[in-house]
This record gives C-alpha cells, structure tokens and sequence, in this order.
C-alpha cells in the first residue's frame, strides 16, 4: 500500500500540488486523471521518488520516504517498477535484452537465472518467440508487453505506468488494460496508472483519483463515477455524447 498524506510539490512560484492525500491498496489497478496541467505527471513522479514534496508524506508499506537514507531509498526503488508512456525500449538490445536489463543492472544472479526469469516473464505477458526481436521488428502493442515485462522483471511491490495505451488502437489497448489488471492481482502489486483513456477507467479502474488544479477533486470506483455529482468530474468524464449516453443507461438500470 502507497499512503499519501498532504503533499505539496512547487517549482518556484508556481504550485503543483497543493496538499495531496489518498492512498493506493495492493492487488488493485489505481488510476489517476485529470486534465493537462491538473498535476498528474508530478504527482506520480512524486511517487516514484524522482521529485520530492516540501510538505506532507508518501509511505510505502509503512516506509516515509522522506525518512529514508539513500540507501534504503535505492532500496525503495529497486522494488519499483515502470511502464513509460512511449515505451522506452532499447533500440539496440533485442526483447530478451530489454527485459534482461534490470537484472544485469541490480541483480548479482547468474546468467542461468536471469535467463530462466525473463522466459517466465515473457511468456506471462504472451511473448513466446520474440526473444530474439529488435523492437522495430514488433508492433506497438507487443513493445508495451515488452515495457511490462522489463517493469516486472525483479518482481516489483509497486508498478507505475504512464499513459500505458498512447498510440495504440481501441482493442489492443483493451488487451493492455487487461494485462496490467491480471498481473496486478495475480502479484498482489500496487498498481498506480496515469491515463488519460476513458475506457480504461471505465474498464479497471478499481480505485480513482481525479486531479484539478493541484487539489484532489474526487476519488472512489468505476463505479462510483457514474452516480458521482460532482461538476468536474462529470465535466471531464463525460465530455463526449458517447459517455453521456453509457451514464444516463447506467443510471436507468440502477433506477
């Protein structure tokens, strides 16, 4: 679990956060959202300890960052994992040195070993054959799969993904939302995704942090958000015909 409690983050004059509180459970897919500029990318490289807030606290599993030494904070990390919005695969390295890179970086395991862990890992997100692929040789749905794999390859207590379906089409971005939901529940991870994509929320959006302005607007469930009456959520929510309409159904049925 990922406990927040206060956090704000400035940059000089101009504040970001501005006193952040929620928590992120285990075993769940916890989506943030909000507009551009609303603070999200801030607030998740906040809790990947890439900037640290001048007020308030993260806790991961009872560990305050702030009180760590840089020791215990490498630690932290290493127990981390992240799916970059573009993927961030090597060009150079094939799928199997991808995904084989934090070992080599973190790891004192045997060549054997990593070998071992990277077959399972790819074949947990359906990568069978590609160990010997560039990531140009493969589409973009399978460099995401790639991305996941190398994010759990050290078998991370928390996963962070950032904008995990840009660029992909409708039902290989299903494809990928499902993925991150299985692999969450099956590894018990805390999950934490940054996204933008409607569906996803809709879809595995287990738990729901919606940012405006730096401020916590609203949180709850995917199911929640349909019956919420808060104006900005709804605003944003259902800023097109088609999720006004899947609302007012929702609504209906639940009448």
């Amino acid at each position: 679990m990922i406990e927040v409690n206060d956090i704000h983050k400035s940059f000089g004059e101009n504040k970001i956060l501005k006193g952040v509180s929620t928590s992120f459970e285990k075993g769940k897919t916890n989506l943030i959202i909000g507009q551009s500029g609303s603070g999200k990318t801030v607030f998740l490289k906040c809790l990947l300890g890439l900037f640290e807030p001048e007020n308030g606290s993260i806790c991961y599993d009872g560990r305050t960052y702030s009180s760590l030494s840089g020791n215990e904070k490498r630690n932290l990390r290493q127990e981390m994992g992240m799916v970059f919005q573009g993927s961030a695969l090597f060009d150079s390295m094939t799928v199997e040195g991808n995904v084989m890179f934090p070992l080599e970086m973190f790891t004192k395991q045997s060549q054997s070993e990593m070998q071992d862990r990277v077959n399972i890992v790819l074949k947990r997100v359906n990568l069978i054959d590609a160990h010997n692929k560039y990531p140009s040789e493969i589409s973009g749905g399978m460099q995401k799969r790639v991305a996941i794999a190398r994010a759990i390859v050290m078998n991370p207590k928390y996963l962070f993904c950032d904008e995990p379906n840009s660029g992909l089409d409708p039902k290989t971005a299903i494809l990928i939302d499902n993925l991150i939901q299985e692999i969450t529940e099956e590894y018990d991870i805390t999950t934490v995704i940054n996204t933008h994509d409607m569906n996803s929320v809709m879809e595995i959006g287990k738990k729901i942090v919606f940012l405006k302005n730096g401020f916590k607007e609203w949180e709850g469930t995917n199911k929640e958000i349909f019956k919420t009456d808060n104006a900005a959520v709804t605003d944003f929510v259902y800023s097109s015909e088609l999720f006004k309409k899947v609302r007012q159904m929702y609504l209906e049925e639940r009448n």
